[in-house]
């Protein structure tokens, strides 16, 4: 069994390792994640991840969430083509939440808005204020 001393340093040389390290998951193994588009801070979706979501985005730079319906990691895009890139990886002060700046392709909603926040409280009244750019139908090829 290796030392704390040895496991320390093998974590320190990681960077993913030292990632996983400060994030605290929660009793199901997951951790909120929001994704906000790099480079006009666009606020694009929440999503969960797993330590094994984290390891592969980090690894791979495609962002990879756990997907709690299927109970399986979801690779962002692997259906419909709308992948998200990780720019870089946040972790907040507690630890428990994560902001991923990602360069989205396409649209970031199922429903083929660009951003899964399209509803908004407006003058008492609930407003959607992002339009469909893309037929979800085209989206997940149903026909």
């Amino acid at each position: 069994m290796a030392s704390i001393a040895a496991r320390a340093r093998a974590v320190a040389n990681d960077p993913v390792a030292l990632a996983l390290e400060r994030i605290k998951f929660d009793r199901q193994g997951l951790v909120p994640a929001i994704a906000q588009q790099f480079d006009t801070g666009e606020v694009l979706m929440l999503a969960w991840m797993s330590r094994a979501a984290v390891e592969e985005s980090l690894r791979s730079g495609k962002v990879t969430y756990w997907s709690r319906s299927r109970a399986k990691l979801w690779r962002k895009g692997e259906s419909s083509g709308q992948e998200q890139r990780l720019v870089e990886l946040r972790v907040d002060c507690d630890g428990d939440t994560l902001l991923l700046l990602v360069d989205q392709v396409g649209v970031a909603c199922h429903t083929g808005r660009r951003a899964c926040f399209f509803t908004a409280l407006r003058g008492g009244k609930l407003e959607e204020i992002l339009p469909i750019t893309v037929d979800p139908k085209e989206l997940y090829g149903e026909r």
